[in-house]
């Protein structure tokens, strides 16, 4: 028996109650050796092409695991190797025009009929960062509150944030070789918070919005991969480079955003995978 798998759950919640279900579905192992691909990301962002059509070739049961209870990369233990090994074909079909959400819990009775997927959830204290203000009552010139009568054809209300829809937020262009950029319209603090963790900015645990504040914000800020961010430097990037003399990640987060991370203790919710099989035939 191998042990249970332990994953962070994203804000995707976990409902006791009975999911929806695809009105048809199609599992089958890949035979194909074209590159994995499906009609929308498989991640835990909110990227969606609206549809009845859910359709993914040769991707291991790993992805439709993440996209099913909207995980990252991290926190993940002991499965067996043949679910990140092994491909499937998936092709199912619901009724009307369900959102990328409804699309994930369908897909989560789909691993339960098919691939017999058990899970559970459980809270666990875990080491985190709180995201707060470094100033009380005050933001930086790079966050800014997004108007309610804004509409993402105006002009963004910081500085040098290119025209991005509105809601939506993620790494973009640099000003500079060597240097990080995240931003977003018209999201509210606590994606921004979530975005903070991940291999690009060098936070390796959850956080936490402790800001207080509320609305939706446009936000922007830039800095040195080569400064006081935990990320590996970019091998993209030529030795002869000279040093970047920009500020590092959490000055940045300081100086542009007006915020700061503090580190913490708290329960975090965790989805363990109790069970998984090979599926058998359709």
């Amino acid at each position: 028996m191998w042990p249970a798998a332990v994953f962070t759950l994203c804000s995707l919640g976990l409902s006791a109650q009975t999911r929806p279900a695809f009105e048809a579905a199609s599992v089958r192992p890949s035979k194909s050796d074209a590159p994995a691909s499906s009609l929308f990301p498989l991640g835990p962002g909110d990227a969606y092409t609206p549809g009845s059509l859910f359709s993914a070739v040769n991707q291991p049961l790993i992805a439709y695991l993440r996209f099913a209870y909207k995980l990252g990369q991290g926190d993940l233990l002991d499965l067996p190797a043949w679910v990140y090994s092994d491909r499937f074909d998936i092709e199912a079909r619901a009724e009307g025009n369900p959102t990328k959400d409804q699309m994930r819990l369908m897909m989560r009775s789909l691993l339960v009929s098919r691939f017999k997927v058990a899970a559970h959830t459980e809270s666990r204290p875990r080491p985190v960062f709180d995201l707060v203000l470094a100033t009380r009552g005050k933001t930086g010139p790079s966050l800014q509150p997004h108007g309610p009568d804004e509409t993402c054809s105006a002009t963004p209300s910081v500085p040098q944030l290119p025209q991005i829809p509105c809601g939506s937020l993620g790494q973009i262009a640099a000003s500079a070789p060597g240097r990080g950029r995240l931003g977003g319209r018209a999201v509210i603090i606590s994606r921004i918070a979530g975005i903070l963790t991940n291999p690009f900015t060098g936070v390796d645990r959850p956080v936490e919005d402790r800001t207080g504040l509320t609305g939706t914000f446009d936000f922007n800020f830039e800095w040195s991969l080569t400064r006081d961010s935990a990320a590996p430097p970019d091998p993209r990037q030529s030795p002869s480079l000279p040093e970047d003399t920009g500020p590092g990640f959490l000055e940045a987060l300081r100086e542009q955003l007006g915020l700061k991370l503090v580190s913490s203790k708290a329960p975090v919710d965790v989805l363990v995978i109790d069970r998984v099989e090979r599926p058998g035939e359709n």
